[in-house]
């Protein structure tokens, strides 16, 4: 058997040896019509010919099959990160602009969309979140004719996620009115989800004339103590996620085992950062319920009636704050809203945006009514 083959593999050299001669006599021939293809085709056998097309077919096949394979892995492993990149292309599809801009120091990451005239709104996601999350409330502002900002907080997304960062309300505030001053945004719609709305109340408080309306969505803020195990928004467990994404909306999807893992992978890298936010917040420092009935600027005040992490007794009690808020209240919806909800939160958004009533003389009137009642109140309670 040795030799046989030992022969076959000299035979098959010779052959080899005999062809390249051949295809290098013919192609340094003088005559034109021999070309390179002709001068192959004349010294190679039929059946070698379709060997190696056979071949060639195999290894594009070959190719395919390993890059489905390689993709497969990737959508099994990191679907997260999958989706991700699916977003981000859905994105820049869209004509959303992706940019990064140094902050303090800090790499700061934001998509910028609409009309480059419109007037300027910047929407701040919430703890564990990410600009993308804005993806299907953004639409309604751009079809409105306003230049939509939503960055990414410190930490969080795309932006920097220093070690020695607090992570606090206050400075993440700071950040963003940095990040505002940075790309030349003097006076802005502002709008916050949760913690971000949080930070927007404190960037409101701190600096008004930097914000022409404010919108809260399902926002934190209030000294409130949770009602809820803080330990459920960096889970361990599948049980502790599946607790997790019951408190954010109502009846969630079951997911499948290979994304509750690849959930719990992030959890463990990235936790650290919402454990460091969490723990600055449950210090009460930067709470807002002192600070609140001094905003003068337009509020509008959005909220799920399912939300179980900022219960909607929240959203009422700054509704009371806030003598000039509106109070619009989504049902069926949870803490979420603002993505699982935008039909209702979309044109409730842009209808206060473009309504009279979100004009500063009108609210200016809308307050002072509201202080006349309280001081005749007051008076008439001293009696």
């Amino acid at each position: 058997m040795f030799r046989q083959n030992y022969f076959v593999r000299l035979k098959q050299r010779f052959q080899a040896h005999w062809a390249l001669q051949r295809c290098y006599k013919l192609l340094s021939s003088p005559s034109p019509a021999s070309t390179t293809h002709e001068a192959v085709a004349a010294v190679v056998p039929p059946a070698r010919r379709r060997s190696l097309t056979a071949s060639k077919g195999f290894i594009a096949g070959a190719a395919l099959a390993t890059g489905l394979l390689i993709a497969g892995l990737t959508v099994y492993t990191r679907p997260t990160w999958v989706l991700d990149r699916v977003e981000r292309l859905q994105l820049k599809f869209a004509g959303v602009e992706s940019y990064t801009v140094m902050v303090d120091g800090h790499r700061i990451h934001y998509y910028v969309s609409g009309p480059g005239g419109g007037e300027p709104i910047v929407l701040l996601h919430g703890l564990g979140g990410r600009s993308e999350d804005w993806i299907k409330l953004t639409p309604y502002l751009q079809r409105a004719g306003y230049r939509v900002y939503t960055p990414d907080l410190l930490g969080f997304g795309q932006s920097d996620e220093p070690h020695n960062a607090s992570y606090s309300i206050g400075d993440q505030a700071d950040i963003v009115v940095g990040f505002m001053n940075t790309v030349g945004l003097e006076r802005v719609d502002l709008g916050g989800w949760s913690m971000g709305g949080w930070i927007a109340q404190k960037i409101a408080v701190d600096n008004p004339d930097r914000v022409r309306r404010l919108i809260l969505m399902d926002s934190a803020g209030l000294k409130v103590p949770p009602g809820w195990d803080l330990s459920l928004f960096t889970p361990t467990t599948p049980a502790q996620l599946n607790q997790l994404h019951a408190m954010l909306m109502p009846n969630p999807p079951a997911m499948p085992t290979f994304v509750v893992q690849d959930m719990l992978r992030l959890s463990a890298n990235y936790g650290w950062v919402v454990k460091r936010a969490l723990a600055s917040m449950m210090t009460a420092k930067d709470v807002m319920d002192d600070d609140l009935p001094s905003l003068k600027m337009p509020v509008l005040i959005l909220w799920g009636d399912q939300d179980r992490i900022t219960p909607l007794s929240e959203g009422y009690t700054m509704h009371a704050l806030i003598p000039q808020s509106f109070l619009r209240v989504a049902y069926g919806c949870g803490h979420v809203a603002p993505a699982s909800c935008t039909a209702q939160f979309g044109p409730e958004l842009t209808g206060f945006l473009k309504s009279v009533y979100a004009t500063p003389d009108r609210q200016t009137i809308l307050r002072a009514n509201y202080e006349l009642k309280k001081q005749q109140a007051d008076e008439a309670a001293g009696e």
